[in-house]
């Protein structure tokens, strides 16, 4: 079976989450294609129906219908209402031609139906553009991907995930993750469901919360009193079983745990920069943060069985962004990084950006 994924601003991250997505399910990629923020992808199984929605960084999941030369001979609209707007992803040549042929069956068809086009836009990682459609009333989305036709079937709903996030009881903007990005590095991991999770900073249980909702048990630490307060009524709040996860107070340097398969987290990064550092200023951050790292990853390692997840600080300093010397935490607790890690994740003008960095033993 062949699927288009739609990718996000962060399209080597995107990429890595995939990947790590259908190993951990058990879904081989027999062939892959990448043009501008779209991965094709042929797999040997067929993808569930709420794929999308266990995914960080994908806007949609397309399905090929058939060669664009055979577009005549397949069934394209699956909806009942007779009016309906829809626009055509262009990864193609051929898109204008399979847009013109789209009304002119339409017409034929005796449907009312409209092409929307991309008016908005959304900047990736590397700065190129990557367009979206510019209606929110938009009830088909079809693709042109090289000679192949096709439909997207599963959509994002990131208004849904933002609501979710903003309702729950506890909040900290500045100092949480977001769900997008926790549900991304909880992929990377790839932890499997009914298999256990560590967060070991852990906050008001985001990383906690997204694992939950995809069936992953949880263990939360943080030397945060009041951290650990505001993670319990959030999972309260959200009904899971008190069974599935569990909090503990105390600091995740000295603190003992049983066993785990994988650990996911966004540390402390420190200090909350109100505007660009200088150099040593940030080169400070950057070897605190190594040395509370160091003392983290040696204390739980060997509880660890499976992958570490992790975000790290990479501070703007004007010229140009600083990041950890990761060779040193490898010399430092005998853990290796992961090919093609760490991944950069940050917006233009922020100050403090990520690292994404996957860690094993």
């Amino acid at each position: 079976m062949r699927y288009l994924f739609i990718l996000g601003r962060n399209i080597p991250l995107s990429i890595a989450e995939i990947k790590s997505f259908l190993k951990r399910t058990s879904n081989n990629i027999l062939e892959e294609k990448l043009i501008g923020n779209a991965l094709l992808l042929e797999l040997s199984e067929t993808l569930d129906a709420g794929t999308v929605d266990l995914l960080g960084g994908t806007l949609g999941i397309g399905i090929v219908l058939c060669n664009v030369k055979d577009i005549d001979k397949r069934e394209i609209y699956f909806g009942t209402a007779n009016n309906f707007n829809y626009v055509i992803w262009d990864f193609s040549q051929h898109t204008t031609v399979v847009s013109e042929y789209l009304k002119r069956r339409f017409r034929s068809e005796e449907l009312r139906a409209v092409e929307k086009q991309f008016g908005g836009s959304i900047k990736s990682q590397d700065k190129n553009i990557i367009r979206k459609p510019s209606s929110s009333i938009i009830h088909e989305e079809y693709f042109v991907f090289e000679n192949l036709f096709g439909r997207v079937i599963q959509k994002c709903n990131y208004k849904e995930i933002e609501k979710r996030d903003m309702q729950k009881p506890v909040r900290r903007e500045e100092l949480s993750i977001s769900p997008r990005l926790a549900k991304m590095m909880i992929n990377l991991s790839e932890v499997k469901e009914g298999e256990t999770l560590l967060d070991c900073f852990c906050g008001i249980g985001v990383v906690m919360i997204e694992a939950l909702n995809m069936d992953i048990n949880a263990v939360g630490i943080d030397k945060d009193a009041n951290a650990i307060e505001g993670a319990r009524q959030n999972l309260q709040w959200f009904k899971f079983p008190t069974s599935s996860y569990k909090l503990l107070y105390g600091d995740s340097i000295k603190l003992k745990i049983s066993p785990v398969n994988v650990l996911v987290s966004e540390p402390d990064f420190g200090s909350v920069l109100k505007k660009i550092p200088g150099n040593r200023e940030a080169q400070k951050m950057i070897n605190q943060f190594e040395k509370l790292m160091i003392g983290v990853l040696n204390n739980l390692k060997t509880s660890v069985s499976g992958k570490i997840v992790f975000t790290a600080p990479l501070i703007n300093t004007g010229r140009e962004r600083v990041g950890c010397d990761y060779s040193r935490i490898c010399l430092k607790t005998g853990l290796t990084i992961e090919e093609g890690f760490p991944l950069p994740e940050f917006r233009e003008n922020q100050i403090v950006g990520r690292e994404i960095v996957v860690m094993k033993r």
